[in-house]
């Protein structure tokens, strides 16, 4: 094993690696239209949030003449402020594309340019986000171009820490028709404007990358489990014709992804696409069309519990006090043991899980943020109850 691969499997593990105790395949509820307040164009897409979810960046057209990069900061979740051009991303000699915002927690900032193209083949550009400006840009550099005319770096999601780049390669034939085929890897981090494919990205990937279908726009949730993106079949459309947004699920950033699901589809005429996901990972953001232009749209995650069995109906648990601000304790009307407790937040993540516990119980919650949480209690891999929390 080289240095470069030895370097690449140790940041991939110490650099993304966090315990689960358990994952389910996220679902989400009603779409609800994003409003850009001060916004008058036509088209906006390709969204992307930050990870505290603040701001909305977005570019305005899909047409690679006159396409740049904007940004809106936060009134509420489904609630923006437009703010202008995105400052240090923009060309100003037509035609030209700027486009797919992506950004990690330090606010390192990479977005997709055809300028230069195809005189040079490397077309994603980097630099630091700073209040409005992408400042000391540069080329994004690294082995996982094709480097071959006709074939882009079309889309890319960068991983929360900024240690993982998920890119989507794709070959145009000139014929304004889309792309003609595509592939999705991972590549590692070097520094700021080197990224090197993983040794072992189509292993990761193996999954998800299907030649019967064109798929993009990957987006990877901040604990590096789901993977979202979009896909269509690779065929001649017809009225039935579908674009799927994707999710692709693991138990821990060293194994390859699952097989992936639908979360939701519409027809090519009203086609979604380009997810984003806050770094809590309670919303998504995506686009989609509607009456021929493109639009932003968010749905919130849903809370998932398994299904009680009804033998347990007769077991009762209380959880005093409750609300709560610090230590709570855990009763039941009948004497119990070795039963795992494991909380919820809102969004199905675990936040406590205790196994082989006797009831009662006492536990610390004074490091869980204010809100509302679910106590579930279980044994032998059956769900007894489970009882809400009000944390103060």
């Amino acid at each position: 094993m080289n240095s470069y691969v030895l370097k690449a499997v140790i940041l991939f593990i110490a650099a993304t690696f966090t315990p689960i105790l358990g994952i389910t395949q996220p679902k989400y509820g009603k779409e609800i239209k994003v409003t850009i307040n001060g916004y008058n164009q036509n088209d906006a897409m390709e969204p992307l949030i930050s990870s505290d979810g603040l701001i909305l960046f977005f570019n305005n057209t899909n047409d690679g003449i006159n396409t740049n990069l904007y940004y809106a900061l936060k009134v509420n979740d489904s609630t923006f402020t437009f703010q202008g051009e995105l400052n240090g991303t923009n060309q100003t000699t037509l035609p030209h594309l700027d486009a797919v915002a992506d950004m990690d927690e330090s606010r390192h900032f990479i977005w997709t340019s055809t300028r230069n193209y195809p005189a040079k083949m490397n077309n994603l550009f980097q630099g630091k986000y700073v209040n409005g400006t992408v400042r000391d840009t540069c080329r994004v550099y690294g082995n996982f171009y094709k480097n071959i005319t006709g074939w882009l770096t079309m889309d890319h999601g960068l991983s929360a820490n900024g240690q993982y780049l998920y890119y989507n390669n794709a070959r145009f034939d000139g014929t304004n028709t889309g792309p003609k085929e595509t592939e999705i890897g991972v590549a590692s981090k070097l520094n700021d404007s080197t990224f090197n494919k993983l040794y072992n990205s189509d292993e990761l990937l193996k999954n998800i990358n299907d030649a019967r279908y064109i798929y993009y726009a990957p987006c990877i949730s901040s604990d590096n489990l789901e993977l979202y993106y979009a896909r269509f079949l690779n065929e001649t459309p017809t009225a039935n014709t579908t674009s799927e947004i994707c999710v692709a699920v693991r138990n821990s950033p060293i194994e390859a992804f699952g097989t992936p699901t639908i979360l939701f589809f519409e027809t090519l005429e009203n086609m979604i696409e380009a997810v984003s996901i806050v770094k809590d990972k309670s919303r998504i953001y995506y686009h989609k069309k509607e009456n021929g232009n493109y639009r932003i749209a968010m749905k919130y995650r849903e809370l998932q519990l398994s299904k009680i069995n009804p033998k347990h109906n007769t077991i009762d648990f209380s959880i005093i006090p409750n609300p709560s601000s610090d230590e709570i304790v855990i009763t039941s009307n009948k004497q119990l043991d070795c039963i795992k407790i494991t909380i919820f937040n809102h969004f199905s993540q675990t936040v406590y899980c205790k196994l082989n516990s006797s009831i009662p119980h006492k536990t610390d919650i004074s490091n869980l943020p204010p809100g509302i949480y679910f106590v579930t209690f279980s044994k032998n891999n059956e769900i007894i109850k489970t009882q809400k929390l009000i944390k103060k």
